[in-house]
């Protein structure tokens, strides 16, 4: 069980697997499930850009929808079809390069210092 103390963030990492899987439900979904891991990363991070996020993506879907469903006549909406592309490809970007946090290596497994020369504390 780990515990987490007052004021301490909280962070999310995500492999390379875990990014590219949600990544493939929403382009599979065809943006239908675009707001489902942001969901995820508000409800496990808690950050109040998170649920922004989410409530971005959310009302997308709530928008585009009743949108789709009115122009249904004819060759369909460029517009909609602009901003189904632009919404899909700014969901892939935020879930491989923005949502998740970066792994931080443990203490002690990295490099160790350079040796310095001379006095440490200055003259």
């Amino acid at each position: 069980m780990t515990t987490v103390t007052a004021g301490a963030e909280k962070r999310l990492e995500g492999g390379v697997f875990q990014r590219l899987a949600w990544t493939a439900l929403v382009w599979g979904s065809l943006g239908l499930l675009v707001w489902v891991p942001f969901l995820y990363v508000a409800i496990r991070r808690g950050r109040s850009s998170d649920w922004g996020a989410f409530a971005a993506f959310a009302l997308y879907e709530v928008l585009t929808l009743p949108w789709a469903l009115i122009t249904a006549e004819g060759d369909g909406d460029p517009f909609l079809g602009v901003a189904v592309l632009v919404t899909l490809l700014m969901a892939t970007w935020m879930l491989l390069f923005v949502l998740f946090d970066k792994k931080v290596p443990a203490y002690g497994t990295g490099q160790p210092y350079p040796y310095q020369q001379g006095y440490p504390y200055g003259r």
